[in-house]
């Protein structure tokens, strides 16, 4: 986004829309912007080979594939939007619990009226590996599923202590990245990444990853779906997007993939268009910009 902060009523501010992909995002917010003139929307297009060409490349990349350290160096800033504030993060936690009872009622391989016997989630472990806006709505709405919750994060220090009393109350147990050997080990499901951990869980264990493809040990991964250790696999990213529908991954009658839309809802995009266009109004009438957090 561009703002120009002036007195002047001829002044524009100008929001751009990387697109096609996703066109919901941008209708909404030019919907919630139409009554005011001085704001233009407009729409520039990537390849979905440049879209994704990023991914997983730098830790200071954004999702998108935004490439923070050359913003920074062309005196552009950025920022994002936390998941509690977009909806992103209620709507991903939804999309977790769809991909686990798919794979505990084993919706992939059903071939007959009452055949294969499902599972429930009562009564299962749930390992939430990052315990940040999506891990908190997830434990919301697994809390009346009846199961254990166990969490895991790089830090639980810097939480206030009202909100630290909030965590503890949705969760079970918790940790620290020095725990999640243990963890893992206790988990029915489980969102975690490389060879050894995915060898520390228990027989059977689900494995669900919704936040970024590029955790996983796609090789161990496979390796495991192969021996039946690992009971099943919920995806909705992947380690390289588009994904190939003919990867090999796909042969296992035990993994559930959806195609990256656990954001992809109407209460995430029209939270998020509130707040971009809330910030736009800001840049143009050169208040302080709310609702968003800088990135550099």
């Amino acid at each position: 986004m561009e703002g120009m902060a002036t007195s002047s009523d001829k002044s524009i501010t100008l929001v751009l829309f990387r697109g096609p992909h996703f066109p919901a995002s941008h209708n909404y917010a030019k919907g919630y912007l139409q009554n005011y003139p001085s704001i233009k929307g407009l729409c520039f297009f990537l390849s979905m080979h440049s879209l994704y060409a990023s991914y997983g490349t730098s830790e200071q990349m954004i999702a998108s594939g935004v490439d923070i350290d050359a913003l920074t160096n062309c005196a552009i800033k950025a920022a994002r939007i936390p998941g509690d504030v977009s909806g992103n993060a209620a709507s991903c936690a939804e999309l977790s619990i769809y991909l686990m009872l798919g794979l505990l009622r084993k919706q992939i391989e059903q071939k007959k009226l009452g055949v294969p016997t499902g599972e429930t989630l009562l009564g299962k472990t749930v390992f939430i590996s990052g315990f940040g806006n999506i891990g908190v709505e997830l434990a919301k709405l697994l809390r009346p599923f009846g199961v254990k919750i166990i969490a895991a994060k790089r830090s639980w220090a810097s939480h206030s202590q009202q909100k630290k009393k909030d965590d503890d109350d949705l969760v079970d147990e918790n940790g620290c990245r020095e725990d999640i050997f243990g963890f893992a080990s206790k988990a029915d499901v489980a969102g975690i990444v490389s060879k050894s951990l995915l060898s520390s869980m228990e027989k059977g264990s689900l494995l669900v990853n919704i936040v970024r493809g590029g955790l996983l040990d796609y090789e161990a991964v496979a390796h495991y779906l192969e021996s039946g250790h690992l009971g099943g696999l919920g995806l909705d990213v992947v380690w390289t997007e588009p994904f190939d529908p003919n990867n090999p991954i796909l042969k296992f009658q035990s993994v559930l993939i959806t195609p990256h839309v656990g954001g992809v809802t109407e209460h995430s995009y029209r939270s998020t268009a509130k707040v971009v266009g809330d910030v736009a109004l800001q840049l143009h009438a050169g208040t302080p910009l709310r609702g968003i957090e800088p990135v550099n």
